[in-house]
């Protein structure tokens, strides 16, 4: 577990987990001890555990894949809390979201709000959660390239997805990724401008750094 941001408002807490390195975030705010998780890897037990001082309200997803969601069942029956996706997403699921999100959406827990971004790419239904200068990128993005993609039309649509949602927002943005360390969006579109200068094979796909692809 790591505080990666706490002052008057809100604390983010950073759980590593799984045996693929996924990450899982708790918001709190700390006005009214309201929480929300975001996503959930693995030991439900350790979450719960993180939790436990605060009043969780949702359990958010950034997307389907079983490295994010392991522990989901387990905890919904533990929490009996809302579960939200996208719908595009929603299908692959074991249990039925209790809310379906789209772009735009807002999320409000104690006197916090958190802005749903569709981000498509790394699938379908992939969702990266605003709350201030905090970006939640699920795989969307990571220091130094965009989230791994199966198709080359996968990968245009990541790259697209990136420049209209993500690089619009300010570059002193945190972003904190599904696996690994946080980065600044300022630095991601420095090396994805060096990326985009260059030419690339019409088939590129499957994990892409700025620098080096």
């Amino acid at each position: 577990m790591k505080i990666m941001v706490e002052d008057s408002a809100v604390k983010i807490t950073r759980m590593e987990l799984g045996p693929w390195g996924t990450n899982a975030y708790i918001i709190a705010c700390h006005a009214t001890g309201n929480s929300v998780l975001v996503d959930a890897p693995d030991k439900a037990d350790e979450i719960l555990k993180q939790l436990g001082d605060t009043t969780p309200k949702y359990i958010l997803l950034t997307h389907n894949h079983i490295d994010h969601i392991g522990a989901l069942e387990e905890l919904k029956s533990k929490l009996k809390i809302p579960v939200a996706l996208h719908a595009a997403d929603a299908s692959r699921l074991a249990l039925k979201p209790d809310m379906e999100l789209k772009d735009g959406d807002t999320i409000e827990f104690g006197r916090l709000s958190i802005k749903v971004l569709h981000t498509p790419g790394h699938t379908p239904g992939s969702l990266c959660f605003l709350l201030r200068k905090y970006l939640i990128s699920g795989d969307t993005i990571f220091p130094g390239g965009p989230g791994k993609t199966g198709t080359p039309d996968d990968f245009k649509q990541i790259v697209k997805t990136i420049q209209n949602k993500l690089f619009i927002l300010s570059d002193n943005t945190q972003v904190y990724p599904g696996h690994g360390e946080p980065t600044v969006l300022g630095k991601e579109k420095k090396e994805f401008a060096h990326f985009n200068w260059r030419r690339h094979e019409p088939g590129l796909c499957g994990d892409v750094l700025w620098l080096s692809s």
